[in-house]
């Protein structure tokens, strides 16, 4: 496989499972593809959030990369894993075994957040378009 390269692009559709207080400019899925330290998707309370993306395309998933403010367990839509992330903010890589698929849904199933929100600061899906 070639270099992985973003695969979420201005055609991808996203949605997610709600938006704290429902302040889309604040808190809108818009921030977790927008590079921006200081921005976030911030969840409303509640088990279990998600992501899903739809890509205009299919694509060869290698790698999802998250950065959040605790540890979570994912999943996606073709069981492609489940990843266990660290219980702090950097930025954490999980392989994928070069998945071919046009959609993605992330699941975080349970929040280390006390009030039950998750929040992510960067969401980067890694691979090759088709």
């Amino acid at each position: 496989m070639a270099t992985p390269v973003p695969l979420v692009c201005s055609q991808t559709v996203s949605r997610v499972s709600s938006v704290l207080n429902r302040d889309v400019k604040q808190f809108g899925k818009k921030n977790l593809f927008d590079e921006q330290d200081e921005t976030c998707w911030n969840s409303d309370q509640g088990s279990s959030q998600w992501v899903m993306l739809e890509f205009p395309q299919p694509v060869r998933v290698s790698q999802v990369q998250i950065q959040f403010q605790g540890g979570r367990k994912s999943e996606s839509l073709e069981k492609i894993g489940d990843f266990y992330p660290q219980d702090n903010n950097s930025l954490q890589s999980f392989p994928v075994a070069d998945v071919t698929l046009d959609k993605l849904k992330v699941t975080f199933e349970n929040s280390t957040d006390f009030f039950g929100r998750i929040i992510i600061y960067h969401l980067r899906i890694l691979g090759e378009k088709l």
